[in-house]
């Protein structure tokens, strides 16, 4: 079991960035693959980006290649989302969640963090 910890959201303009920190306790986090989703009001939860256990293999969605990037640091057992060039789509609660097994865009995952709120403003 891994609890997770997501933290860095926030109220932001568009054009601007934010990192979102997933800080995992309980076991090492390269024991897990890794992803992002988020859920904006109204809207069903997107699978925004996933990793690799050893980081080497990233994933994204369509709608933010090219302006998020996903990284890990198992050392410290925290990933991060550097988001850049946000946009008003973008405003939604971001979750992060852990998996054990299976395919690392699949989205299907075990364990979820709380969620942290970003907001983009136009």
């Amino acid at each position: 079991q891994v609890q997770l910890v997501e933290s860095g959201g926030g109220l932001v303009q568009a054009g601007g960035s934010l990192r979102l920190s997933c800080a995992a306790s309980g076991r090492t986090l390269n024991t897990y693959i890794m992803g992002w989703f988020r859920q904006a009001p109204g809207k069903e939860r997107e699978r925004v980006a996933a990793i690799s256990r050893s980081g080497g293999t990233t994933y994204y969605a369509d709608s933010v290649k090219g302006r998020f990037t996903l990284s890990r640091d198992n050392a410290k057992n925290t990933v991060y989302l550097q988001m850049n060039s946000l946009k008003p789509e973008d405003t939604a609660v971001y979750y992060c969640a852990a998996k054990e097994q299976g395919s690392t865009w699949s989205p299907q995952y075990d364990y979820w963090g709380q969620g942290t709120q970003v907001t983009v403003s136009s």
